[in-house]
């Protein structure tokens, strides 16, 4: 798992802005990542315009929003059209970034076990340190409290 304090990894994703976007790209402002489990779905989507609806508040305080999942850009592209998002969302097909920031685990549904993203949120400091983890995040009021700490951050700074 990784740990509060350290290091983000960084990666490279295609993103909905048709441009292959890295973690690299955001230093200098805060980076919110949040991994989500399947476009266009009950939870996912709550979560999403969430984000969507507080975003100008994100970028105040010169964060960044990034949703990522194992959905391809087409299905990105559908589905932030559907809600109006104003943030890209990154394409993690080959599950590579969702390994190398551990999300991607075994879960249990109904009895069955299989492979799949545990929601998760990361808040990234401008140097591009993890200030903050959310693991087996439940959506309800979830990005608020994302902006309550980015903003009690903000202030320390």
């Amino acid at each position: 798992m990784l740990k509060e304090n350290s290091k983000a990894p960084n990666f490279k994703l295609l993103s909905t802005s048709k441009e292959t976007y890295s973690l690299k790209d955001s230093l200098g402002k805060y980076i919110v990542i949040y991994f989500y489990p399947k476009d266009d779905t009950p939870g996912c989507t709550i979560e999403t315009n969430d984000f969507n609806k507080l975003l100008s508040k994100f970028k105040k305080l010169e964060c960044e929003i990034y949703g990522i999942s194992k959905d391809n850009i087409k299905s990105h592209d559908k589905f932030r059209d559907k809600y109006k998002v104003k943030f890209d969302l990154l394409a993690d097909e080959e599950i590579k970034v969702l390994k190398k920031y551990k999300v991607w685990e075994k879960k249990k549904f109904m009895g069955r076990e299989f492979m799949g993203i545990n929601r998760t949120t990361f808040l990234i400091d401008k140097k591009g340190k993890i200030i903050k983890i959310w693991e087996n995040v439940k959506v309800k009021d979830h990005a608020q409290e994302v902006l309550d700490i980015l903003k009690e951050s903000s202030q320390k700074k």
